[in-house]
């Protein structure tokens, strides 16, 4: 019998992606204090709903996760998250076909790269815009 000695552990990291010309369109729009507030109101519903895709998933609702992935879309594109709006397109794709190794696949970089997304952001509010 062989014994393994060695095991690579592999790290997924996700790339994140901020459209700073999206944030700046809508700091632009309305006045600092009310644009602080949609953004941080985004990052909070953001959080919510990801956990909510994950709950669905683990409960095998791929047409109920399929619409909440729908609307991490819209949140996400609204204060510039475009690789997480990509990831949430792709979730709905997998839900469609139904392909659920490509979905777990998928959720995964959806969870991953929201945190990353919601991070970046967060960091971002230190910075005047």
């Amino acid at each position: 019998m062989r014994v393994l000695t060695n095991v690579t552990q592999i790290r997924l990291a996700e790339p994140v992606q901020v459209n700073h010309d999206r944030l700046d369109a809508l700091y632009s729009e309305m006045d600092p204090v009310n644009a602080e507030d949609v953004v941080c109101r985004a990052m909070e519903e953001l959080a919510l709903r990801m956990a909510h895709c994950d709950r669905l998933y683990r409960a095998g609702d791929l047409d109920e996760l399929r619409k909440s992935s729908r609307s991490l879309i819209a949140i996400a594109d609204q204060i510039g998250m475009t690789v997480l709006a990509q990831v949430a397109r792709d979730v709905v794709a997998c839900t469609e076909a139904r392909d659920q190794v490509a979905l777990a696949a998928t959720l995964g970089r959806l969870l991953r790269a929201g945190e990353g997304s919601l991070t970046a952001i967060w960091d971002l509010q230190d910075i005047t815009i």
